[in-house]
């Protein structure tokens, strides 16, 4: 995701898979959801009919769904049935829980049938595009899903999903997965059917309903990829987007067999720069004239497969989908335009870590934030989260830090992790100890102040670098000092450290962190 939100534009492997993913606790699993919707161009009312399968985790005299209730300004979800096989259930419902009474054993595998209408508060948001055309776009992220999707709004829950969309037949829809089905019906409708058979968490479970132009640009190892956009931005829409397909081999070559049936790539009106539902990436409607739309677009396909195959256990682990996000997003940008665009990208990566300390100091692995989880759209997840996977790749070496990126994506494909997952992955992998490196970039806040001086002797013809931590953490480290083109290394343990090195002259050109490769502030003295 991108941290753009409309509001302000307008100014917004080789490892075992777990048997199942869902909270701790939880006293269910959801096997499946079948959303089947009806929409209408007469007013914002909503009709669902929602078949959630669940697995009983533990014997249960019933179990909950979230689900905002309708409000006293009209807007939620009223539930009018509840059915198991055909026959009614027992349920009630309070601001933003459906709570269904029923008795069932542990294991036990059950579908349930709930029958609602209403306007959504939030989550499918209803407006006019720019065209002044109508249209209709989940946007779930983080746990919005529930303003209009009876569901477990938990990244931890992961499920395949079925969308049912029936809507006036100007409209194209456009959802995760594959289109199974499209049928003109009486009254001037159509209903389309969408199948997603990997599990999802319900953060990137969409539909996209619009009057769209779409194009097809190519095809990546079987893998078709889609452009949809408002037919009025139709020729540079399909010119913008069909970068789609450079990209995705990329990421299929570094890190894994991409996961889902299709890559499509949405023109669309939501609060958000740019959203990774899977497989049907959703971007802001000027997205097609953007000259960042490449970087946008990696960013985004990074995420099918961090955020959305390997998810985040909490969201207080949020670096291990938007961090790779944008690391991933330097990497290819690296890999197609060079060197130094990494490290002009790091530099300013970095520039953003730094102001953000001076606004909020908190560490990358922000478990304090227990609800309000878009503050967690910053630059410790986004940017930080980046530099800190940039420093493992130094430490690592590449081939080794791509293995181990490789090994963590195939171990938690279709789950979920939190950075201990990862350290160990990488721990497994290098034969190293991380925990260090892990505890003083993700789990500390701030960053290393650094006040470097050099002395040359003559006599010996020796350098002396010092190098002094000021803040009150002490932080393991490495940095390189560049005399006349020479890379020099110095380990900082302690609160200061002195190294000598041989050099050929008294230096003319001394350059701290040459190749942007430690996140820290620099005193040159």
């Amino acid at each position: 995701m991108r941290r753009i939100f409309l509001v302000l534009l307008s100014l917004p492997t080789l490892f075992t898979i777990p048997s199942f993913a869902q909270a701790p606790g939880a006293p269910v699993d959801v096997k499946h959801y079948t959303f089947d919707l009806k929409l209408n161009d007469a007013d914002n009312n909503i009709e669902g009919k929602a078949t959630v399968t669940v697995r009983f985790l533990n014997a249960a005299e019933g179990f909950n769904l979230d689900l905002v209730k309708k409000n006293a300004e009209g807007k939620g979800m009223l539930v009018s049935a509840v059915t198991e096989n055909g026959k009614p259930v027992k349920f009630t419902q309070d601001d933003e829980q459906l709570k269904i009474t029923t008795r069932a054993y542990k294991g036990n595998t059950r579908d349930y049938t709930i029958s609602y209408s209403g306007v959504p508060a939030d989550g499918l948001i209803i407006s006019t595009n720019a065209f002044g055309h109508r249209t209709f776009f989940g946007d779930n992220w983080p746990n919005r899903a529930h303003n209009w999707l009876p569901c477990v709004d938990n990244i931890a829950d992961k499920a395949p999903v079925d969308f049912i969309v029936t809507a006036p037949d100007h409209y194209q829809v456009v959802s995760n997965g594959l289109q199974t089905e499209e049928k003109q019906l009486d009254g001037n409708l159509k209903l389309t059917h969408w199948v997603e058979t990997v599990a999802l968490p319900t953060k990137v479970m969409v539909i996209g309903v619009a009057e769209f132009a779409v194009d097809r640009p190519g095809d990546v190892n079987g893998i078709p990829v889609f452009t949809y956009v408002f037919p009025e931005s139709k020729e540079v829409g399909f010119k913008s987007y069909a970068v789609a397909k450079n990209i995705l081999p990329y990421f299929i070559k570094n890190v894994g067999p991409y996961s889902y049936e299709k890559l499509a790539n949405v023109q669309s009106k939501t609060i958000f720069g740019g959203m990774e539902n899977a497989s049907a990436i959703f971007y802001f409607e000027e997205s097609v004239k953007s000259p960042e739309i490449e970087e946008l677009m990696a960013h985004e396909i990074a995420h099918q497969w961090f955020g959305d195959g390997a998810s985040e256990k909490s969201f207080g682990h949020l670096w291990l989908s938007e961090g790779f996000a944008t690391y991933m997003t330097n990497l290819y940008l690296e890999n197609k335009y060079g060197a130094d665009t990494l490290k002009t990208r790091l530099k300013a990566d970095r520039k953003k870590v730094l102001d953000f300390e001076k606004k909020r100091l908190t560490p990358v692995v922000d478990t304090a934030v227990k609800t309000q989880y878009m503050q967690l759209l910053n630059a410790n997840s986004y940017e930080k989260g980046g530099w800190v996977l940039h420093m493992l790749r130094r430490k690592l070496g590449d081939d080794i830090f791509w293995k181990g990126v490789r090994n963590y994506y195939s171990k938690y494909q279709g789950s979920n992790a939190n950075t201990d997952d990862l350290r160990k992955v990488m721990e497994l992998t290098s034969g190293k100890d991380l925990k260090q490196f892990f505890t003083q970039w993700l789990r500390t806040a701030g960053h290393p102040n650094l006040a470097v001086s050099w002395k040359y002797d003559e006599k010996d013809s020796t350098i002396a670098i010092n190098v002094t931590q000021s803040q009150e953490y002490v932080y393991n480290l490495l940095l390189e000092v560049a005399v006349d083109g020479q890379l020099l290394t110095v380990p900082v343990k302690e609160k200061s450290a002195t190294v000598k090195f041989k050099v050929k002259a008294k230096p003319a050109d001394v350059k701290i962190d040459p190749n942007v490769n430690l996140l820290a502030s620099f005193e040159e003295k």
